[in-house]
């Protein structure tokens, strides 16, 4: 199995604050707030604004000055503002129903025709956060607008809400425009296979972040490595005593320095994407001067699901899903599942080639400090492949797309990787013999196709 090494610079370095802005982007309140927050604050200022602007026109009522003759169109149009400013109002109301409803039907068609795991995507959706925050900003805006604009027994003593009423203006056009885009946007996240193209660039750029180059042929040299720094050393595994949990994503930098300063070597037993229960083994340390399980914990984040943050699995997970729906009895869509394999196997073709297992990380000296788990080639391979072949065995469509996939990969990847693809290959012929009811039907089904039935 290739090693990959890297050095003391994490090529998934995460920038600053990434919990920070990972929950941000995670989080439908913040946005939507922020846009109530700005509503209040303009308000308040477009009111004293327009108040100074009714103080100046009163001051010099009687003085005859060029520059303020927009003034005294403002008093003629003082009372049809007002009546704008409350139809924008109700109207805002309306729009945002209308979006809270687009959006919950977006979400409830696609966990149920393509898969919950896609559901991120609607929810890290920032034209709708924006389009709600822009909804509710106007909304209240338009409501403070009419409270702080009262009548007065005298016509004289009435703020004019000339500058109110033109900036809600500009609100509801600017509402308008995104409610376009919005629809627009939301009609894209319906059709699978913009979904699809989504998961696969996404993870794509999970692979140039993730993967990294194996600085020595073969990788043997760090094996040796861990060995030699292993011999005569302590070691004991440390157990998870943290909530439950998939861990998402992992701080290598962090971990690498906390064990250059306990002069310790981490093994980090389970892979990112895996399901983390109080007790389970997390890491192992070679070493006497362990370092305190909170250090480490903090350098761990733990959520309630997968992401495409570190996970190199989760996006084969997401297409086979897909996939494995569209071939169900209740949909039956073998060519949404052939499009699903046509991104199954953009990734395997970017996966084929890179190294993949284990991973050590080095720091500034060259010393290794911490071994992480990638998911191998042949678990990948199973991933991506077996609910496909298993459910859709009997989709001639299906099972040639396979075949083609199958013969692709074996003209790219090494030698070392083949074995896998040939049991797969035998796996797909045997369930495809076992439910032909003719040698020329199971040849058929077994021809390779990358159009399936073209």
């Amino acid at each position: 199995m290739a090693k990959s090494t890297v050095k003391s610079v994490d090529r998934r370095a995460r920038g600053p604050f990434p919990r920070l802005r990972k929950q941000l982007r995670n989080s439908f309140l913040f946005i939507p707030f922020t846009g109530l927050a700005c509503g209040w604050f303009l308000a308040t200022a477009v009111v004293q604004l327009d108040t100074f602007i009714h103080e100046l026109d009163t001051r010099w009522e009687n003085v005859n000055l060029q520059g303020v003759w927009f003034l005294r169109t403002a008093q003629d149009l003082g009372a049809s503002a007002k009546t704008a400013v409350g139809t924008m109002s109700a109207a805002m109301l309306t729009f945002i129903g209308v979006v809270f409803s687009i959006t919950l039907v977006a979400l409830q068609m696609a966990a149920g025709q393509f898969s919950p795991r896609v559901l991120r995507i609607y929810v890290e959706s920032g034209v709708t956060k924006l389009t709600l925050a822009v909804f509710l900003c106007t909304f209240l805006y338009t409501l403070r607008i009419q409270k702080e604009y009262t009548a007065s027994e005298r016509p004289a003593d009435a703020v004019i809400p000339y500058t109110g009423a033109s900036l809600a203006m500009g609100f509801v056009v600017l509402s308008l425009v995104l409610f376009v885009v919005y629809v627009h946007a939301t009609i894209r996240l319906m059709r699978v296979t913009y979904v699809m193209d989504r998961v696969c660039e996404e993870s794509l750029g999970l692979i140039r972040r993730v993967v990294v180059p194996t600085e020595s042929p073969g990788g043997h040299g760090d094996a040796e490595a861990v060995a030699a720094d292993s011999e005569g050393r302590p070691s004991f595994v440390v157990a998870h005593g943290w909530r439950p949990g998939v861990l998402q994503a992992v701080d290598a930098g962090r971990l690498v320095r906390l064990a250059r300063r306990q002069s310790v070597v981490l093994h980090l037993v389970p892979k990112v994407g895996d399901f983390l229960c109080p007790g389970a083994p997390l890491y192992r340390v070679i070493g006497a001067n362990a370092p305190r399980p909170s250090a480490v914990q903090s350098a761990l984040d733990i959520g309630v699901e997968r992401t495409t943050e570190q996970d190199l699995a989760f996006g084969l997970r997401q297409l086979a899903d897909i996939a494995a729906r569209a071939l169900s009895p209740g949909v039956n869509d073998p060519t949404t599942a052939v499009q699903a394999l046509d991104r199954i196997q953009v990734l395997l073709t970017a996966l084929a080639a890179q190294p993949l297992g284990r991973i050590h990380h080095r720091d500034a000296e060259g010393v290794i400090r911490l071994v992480e788990s990638l998911p191998t080639w042949p678990e990948l391979l199973d991933l991506a492949l077996t609910e496909a072949r298993h459910y859709g065995v009997e989709s001639a469509q299906v099972t040639r797309r396979i075949a083609a996939c199958l013969d692709d990969l074996e003209r790219l990847v090494p030698q070392d990787r083949r074995p896998p693809l040939r049991l797969h290959r035998e796996l797909l012929e045997e369930e495809v013999r076992a439910r032909s009811s003719s040698t020329q039907q199971g040849d058929f089904a077994l021809r390779p196709d990358r159009q399936g039935i073209g």
